[in-house]
């Protein structure tokens, strides 16, 4: 005997990403502004000026990756259930990746899911982080390994924000642009090598055209069941890099760089790449002072930390590769010693 329980197919709702400077926004709710330290500082007030609720609280966390973890995650909902905030309430992610990620997943869980809106104040926030729907925590074995998927309702990229990031987090942005530009549009990259992103006008452009590529994949695989993955390019050596100096020396941003030049040496070891295009897509990395090596002490346990990537499955390593400039390529039946050569490789 069985009972079928037949449901109504259902997906997220669709939102807009604005790319302008943040009007009022006005809410008949409980809102909840989520935000860190060094952010609060500089913009929380200007913030709290445009924004108009039924009821308006705030919470600041610490400020950094490393505390991208429970304890941060309990002190969202503590804010929530102390302020008795409801199904029909509100959380705003205003800050970075760190706080657009922990937002969302707080939003995803609190009264099993309420909405939330991003309004990223970072670089790599507004062109990647903020867009999608990925949301988690880290944990000692490797970062968003807990989450879910959980879209905003709304995002907005006020670039008035970014006048007053350091040059690092401007950086980090940077080679979330170029990664996407590396395996989803040659034209984009060329236009990328000459035009400097440090020009106010070029940099609206970059924003627009990284923000319209990964919305387009997102829209055709919400879940990350296929293209999506092709994202992560650089990810897979830059999650590996962070876990294992503890998320306090590079930045996200930094680590990505540093695995886009890995993932490029294994992609020449396998044809993909050519020598020149894996030159030219350092050289544009480095033209924004990004980190492009990194010493790998023991290349066994950086390979075996790969099986923790959530692309990895049935013990077998996905890695996203550039295939071109423009084109990308998903592998899992790379051999270990294959890896372990373009790790040597690089590792000089």
């Amino acid at each position: 005997m069985q009972v079928n329980v037949v449901l109504n197919k259902t997906t997220s709702k669709d939102y807009s990403v604005t790319i302008d400077s943040l009007k009022e926004l006005i809410f008949d709710t409980k809102v909840l502004i989520v935000t860190n330290t060094t952010v609060a500082a500089l913009h929380l007030e200007a913030l709290q000026k445009k924004l108009f609720a039924k009821e308006l609280y705030t919470v600041i966390l610490p400020d950094g990756e490393m505390y991208k973890n429970f304890e941060s995650l309990n002190l969202i909902l503590d804010a929530c259930f102390e302020h008795r905030l409801d199904r029909q309430s509100l959380l705003i992610a205003f800050g970075g990746g760190v706080i657009g990620d922990m937002t969302g997943f707080a939003a995803s869980i609190y009264q099993r899911g309420i909405s939330f809106i991003q309004i990223p104040t970072t670089l790599l926030a507004q062109v990647d982080a903020s867009v999608g729907g990925k949301t988690g925590i880290n944990n000692r074995y490797g970062k968003n390994l807990i989450g879910s998927f959980w879209q905003p309702c709304a995002v907005y990229c006020d670039s008035a924000f970014l006048k007053t990031l350091p040059k690092r987090e401007f950086a980090a942005g940077v080679a979330e642009i170029i990664k996407m530009a590396v395996t989803f549009d040659k034209d984009f990259f060329e236009w990328l090598e000459t035009h400097d992103l440090h020009n106010e006008t070029h940099l609206t452009t970059a924003i627009h055209k990284s923000i319209a590529i990964k919305a387009d994949v997102v829209s055709q695989d919400e879940t990350e069941r296929g293209i999506r993955a092709i994202l992560n390019y650089g990810h897979t050596f830059a999650h590996v890099i962070e876990n294992q100096t503890q998320y306090s020396t590079y930045l996200h941003g930094e680590a990505v760089a540093i695995g886009i030049v890995m993932a490029n040496a294994l992609a020449q070891k396998l044809g993909l790449l050519s020598k020149e295009e894996g030159n030219r897509i350092k050289a544009l990395l480095e033209h924004y002072a990004l980190p492009t090596h990194y010493d790998i002490s023991d290349p066994e346990a950086f390979y075996d930390a790969f099986f923790l990537d959530k692309k990895s499955a049935h013990d077998k390593i996905t890695f996203i590769l550039a295939n071109g400039i423009g084109g990308n390529d998903m592998r899992n039946n790379i051999t270990k010693e294959v890896v372990l050569e373009a790790l040597k490789d690089v590792n000089v």
